[in-house]
């Protein structure tokens, strides 16, 4: 059980080595930089280090109480990520796949709303303003 945020690239496949051990089911999330429709080159992603580790702990520690999970992983990015790369992942283990597949949603909906992240588009301009907080998200959000 881990929530890790580095700079550097990661290996979706490799991160699973290991995971879930004597699980009954694994449910992997990877979110890639969409180039949204050959606009952007890539994302800046920021972050505040003391607190954006501790946050998405939380979130996987509330996760495996509330779904009862065996293991979980998440991994994030920060820095500068081009458009087709993985910005982060996100890895559930439980007994049973329907509790796998919740904990893997829910957790999405947690970061997607919650965790301390800014993020800002990069295109061949240069970068554009910050992102906002998007409505579906928070809404998304509200069925845990």
């Amino acid at each position: 059980m881990s929530a890790r945020v580095q700079s550097q690239p990661f290996d979706p496949a490799a991160e699973l080595a290991g995971f879930g051990a004597g699980a009954g089911a694994v449910v992997t999330f990877t979110g890639l930089v969409r180039s949204e429709d050959g606009r952007l080159i890539a994302l800046e992603i920021e972050h505040y280090p003391a607190m954006t580790e501790r946050a998405l702990a939380d979130f996987g520690a509330a996760a495996a109480e509330r779904f009862g999970l065996t293991d979980w992983r998440i991994v994030h990015r920060y820095g500068r990520i081009a458009v087709g790369e993985p910005i982060m992942m996100v890895a559930t283990a439980a007994r049973h796949r329907r509790a796998a597949f919740d904990a893997a949603d829910y957790l999405m909906d947690w970061l997607k709303s919650r965790a301390p992240f800014w993020k800002r588009e990069i295109t061949a301009d240069g970068p554009g303003d910050w992102v906002a907080a998007k409505a579906d998200d928070e809404d998304a959000l509200g069925r845990w």
